[in-house]
C-alpha cells in the first residue's frame, strides 16, 4: 500500500471515530457522576445534622426544666452536674453547659444552658470535613410561687363543732403531715346562728402552738356593753342577734398562723364536721370541694365550682390579702355566701408570701 493510501485510510478513520457517538456519553456521565454524588452526600449528612439538632435541643429543654426543681440551695456545680446527667438521660448527645443561673430580688429565677457536639460525618469527609458543629441553647423563665401563707379568723359560727387543717406534703414523700388546725366549739348560748370559740394552731410535727382563738359572746345590747372589751365592736346579725368577739394573739402583736410551705410539693384543706353530711370536706376532692368560697373580699367569694380542686398553691395570693369560707354542710350547695344569716359559716383570710422554690410549675421556656 502506498504512502498516499495509508495516510488516507488514517484519516477515514479518525473522521469515523470522531463520527461515532457509541460510548462516548461514559467519560462525560462518569465526570458528573462526582458532583452528584457529594450533592447526595452532603445532603444526608445535613439531614442528619438536622435530627441531631432537634433531639438535642428536646433534651437540653428538658434538661434545664429539671434542674429548676432542684433544692433551691442547690449550689451551681450540682446543678450542672444534673443538667448533663438529664440531657444524657434524654438521648441528648455531646455535652451540656449550665451558662447562667439568676434569682432576683422579686423572686424570680432564669436558667440558661447550652449543648454542643461535634457530629461525625459520613459523605463530607470526601471533602475532608469530618464533624460537623452542632449546637443548641435553652433558657426558662420561673416566676415566684408560695413558700408562705398567713391563716387568721375572721368569724366563725354554727351550733356543730368544725375543724379545719391544711395537710402538706414534702418534696420526694408521699405521706401528708399536718402544718395548721382550726378548732371551733359552739359555746351553747342558745342564739339562731350559734356563736363559740375557734383556735388556731401551728403544727410542727408532734408540737401544736395555739397562735389565735376568737372567743365570741352573745347576749342583749345592753348587757354586752357593759362586758365588751375597749376596742372591741358589738355586731347583730341577720337573725338580730347581738354579739362580739375578741382575738387573743401570741405573740401579742401576732398575725394568725404563719407556715412555712417552701418545702411542700403539694397542699390541700380538710374540713371536719363531725356532724355534717359529709362528714370531711377536701379542697382536693372534686365532689366535695364546692364548698369552699375563694374571693378577694370579704362578700366576693365565689364559690368553688362542683367537679373542681383547688390548688392551694395558686389559691393564696402574693403579697395580698385573700378571702375564705367553708359552708360546713347545714346548706345545699350551691348556696350564697353571707356572713350575717346562714350559708357559709367558717371564714378567714389568708395572706401569701412569694419566692424563687423547687416546684415544676410557673416555670416557661424562653428560647
Amino acid at each position: 500500500m502506498s504512502s498516499f493510501a495509508r495516510k488516507f485510510r488514517l484519516a477515514e478513520t479518525l473522521r469515523q471515530f470522531l463520527a461515532c457517538r457509541d460510548g462516548s456519553i461514559m467519560p462525560m456521565m462518569a465526570i458528573l457522576t462526582i458532583p452528584i454524588v457529594a450533592a447526595i452526600g452532603f445532603s444526608v449528612d445535613y439531614t442528619s445534622a438536622v435530627t441531631t439538632r432537634s433531639d438535642m435541643q428536646n433534651a437540653l429543654d428538658a434538661a434545664i426544666i429539671s434542674v429548676t426543681t432542684l433544692p433551691t440551695t442547690t449550689s451551681f456545680s450540682d446543678r450542672q452536674t444534673s443538667l448533663q446527667q438529664a440531657y444524657a438521660a434524654n438521648a441528648g448527645q455531646g455535652t451540656a453547659t449550665l451558662t447562667g443561673v439568676n434569682v432576683d430580688s422579686f423572686g424570680t429565677a432564669t436558667f440558661t444552658a447550652t449543648a454542643t457536639y461535634p457530629m461525625p460525618t459520613t459523605f463530607m469527609q470526601v471533602a475532608r470535613i469530618n464533624t460537623v458543629q452542632v449546637g443548641v441553647g435553652a433558657s426558662v423563665r420561673k416566676t415566684p410561687a408560695l413558700v408562705q401563707t398567713t391563716f387568721k379568723v375572721t368569724k366563725v359560727s354554727g351550733y356543730w363543732a368544725k375543724t379545719m387543717i391544711l395537710w402538706g406534703t414534702k418534696f420526694g414523700q408521699t405521706t401528708a403531715q399536718k402544718l395548721m388546725t382550726i378548732s371551733y366549739t359552739y359555746n351553747g348560748y342558745g342564739d339562731p346562728k350559734g356563736y363559740g370559740t375557734t383556735v388556731v394552731n401551728t403544727v410542727n410535727g408532734s408540737t401544736s402552738t395555739t397562735v389565735q382563738t376568737q372567743a365570741c359572746t352573745t347576749g342583749t345590747l345592753k348587757s354586752l356593753q357593759k362586758s365588751v372589751p375597749p376596742g372591741t365592736a358589738i355586731q347583730t346579725d341577720g337573725y338580730g342577734t347581738s354579739y362580739y368577739c375578741v382575738d387573743t394573739f401570741t405573740p401579742a402583736n401576732g398575725a394568725g398562723a404563719v407556715i412555712d410551705v417552701s418545702q411542700m410539693d403539694q397542699l390541700y384543706l380538710e374540713m371536719d364536721v363531725p356532724s355534717g353530711n359529709p362528714k370531711v370536706l377536701k379542697s382536693n376532692d372534686p365532689t366535695t370541694s364546692n364548698r369552699l368560697y375563694i374571693g378577694t373580699s370579704a362578700t366576693d367569694m365565689p364559690e368553688v365550682a362542683t367537679g373542681q380542686t383547688v390548688n392551694i398553691f395558686t389559691a393564696v395570693p402574693c403579697g395580698q390579702t385573700g378571702y375564705q369560707a367553708w359552708e360546713d354542710g347545714g346548706s345545699a350547695v350551691p348556696t350564697p355566701v353571707s356572713v350575717g344569716t346562714s350559708q357559709a359559716d367558717f371564714f378567714y383570710t389568708v395572706q401569701g408570701k412569694c419566692d424563687y422554690n423547687q416546684r415544676p410549675s410557673n416555670t416557661v421556656l424562653t428560647q
